[in-house]
């Protein structure tokens, strides 16, 4: 089965911007979707936004997030403006099959912290 794997997680400062990657073992635009969502300490896990096949982008929240995808790295981006503590969260990809079934990632913990 097709894996996604995220990456570039790590401690960041408040204020700073960080750029997470979603990479699959497969093409990751056999996906019908890719989406974002983030788990913070003692909450459920909420969506960010996703990106379809097409390139249409969506967001929960719009603002300090922004979706992108690059076909020559095979991989979908999160990119995160202006880091605030609250941001402090393990952040997932998550890809749509055609079949309607999900691939998800292990996260990758991003803590806003000075």
């Amino acid at each position: 089965q097709v894996q996604l794997v995220e990456s570039g997680g790590g401690l960041v400062q408040p204020g700073e911007s960080l750029r997470l990657s979603c990479t699959s073992s497969g093409n990751i635009f056999d996906f019908t979707a890719v989406a974002w969502a983030r788990q913070a300490p003692g909450q459920s896990r909420e969506l960010i936004g996703s990106v379809s096949h097409a390139g249409s982008t969506y967001y929960r929240d719009p603002g300090r997030f922004t979706i992108s995808r690059d076909t020559t790295e095979n991989a979908v981006y999160l990119y995160i403006d202006m880091l605030r503590p609250d941001d402090t969260a393990v952040y997932y990809c998550k890809g749509v099959l055609p079949s309607g079934g999900d691939v998800w990632g292990q996260g990758t913990q991003v803590t806003v912290s000075s």
